[in-house]
């Protein structure tokens, strides 16, 4: 499963992923103009009625002896789905797990288990204020959809210099953190860890 959804997300199988990739923008533009039980209750009446027609079209041919008779979606009704009761375990384990994490870790955000964080998380959700009166949760959901088919095949085809600018990046980022853990330090220099072999060593009385 996770390969063939890698396979969409770096355009292997250019046609399919373009089937894939418009039909989820197209269904989520709609949902500016229409209600989701609209959009979903319209874009699966067009698909039953494609399938339907297809599903004829190669009967009829199979009746006139034109075709094998071979139905048009097998690979799809083949497909296997079903999970074992280790799998459908280990998912349920795997969800409660980061259910569990995630209910943590927002806890220590409210309630300041570290000041640090709680400031971060703080400075985060006041730029999203901002966000969200420039952007409503449709269109970030948009937005997100254009990067993960664009962003990992850019960063496939020019990866070295993507490496390059988010080292920089990072580095900055390291600064400035240094910066703010001097400044909860009281402003004091951060100790050298590893000073210099062969320095002075400290005069003794």
């Amino acid at each position: 499963m996770s390969s063939k959804v890698m396979d969409l997300i770096y355009w292997r199988d250019t046609e399919r992923t373009g089937m894939v990739f418009t039909g989820l923008v197209v269904g989520l533009l709609s949902l500016f103009q229409l209600s989701i039980i609209t959009v979903v209750s319209t874009v699966s009446l067009a698909i039953v009625c494609c399938t339907i027609a297809v599903r004829i079209y190669y009967k009829v041919l199979h009746v006139l002896q034109w075709g094998d008779g071979k139905h048009p979606f097998q690979s799809y009704l083949d497909l296997d789905i079903s999970l074992t009761g280790e799998q459908a375990v280990s998912y349920m384990e795997r969800l409660i797990v980061t259910t569990t994490t995630a209910i943590a870790a927002i806890k220590r955000l409210f309630f300041v288990g570290s000041l640090i964080d709680s400031l971060k998380f703080l400075f985060l959700m006041y730029l999203l204020t901002y966000v969200g009166d420039l952007f409503n949760g449709l269109t970030l959901l948009i937005i997100a959809v254009i990067c993960l088919f664009s962003l990992p095949l850019f960063y496939k085809q020019h990866q070295a210099q993507v490496d390059g600018f988010l080292e920089k990046v990072k580095a900055h980022v390291d600064n400035i953190k240094d910066i703010f853990h001097r400044l909860f330090q009281g402003g004091s220099p951060t100790p050298d860890p590893d000073p210099a072999p062969g320095g002075a060593k400290p005069k003794t009385k």
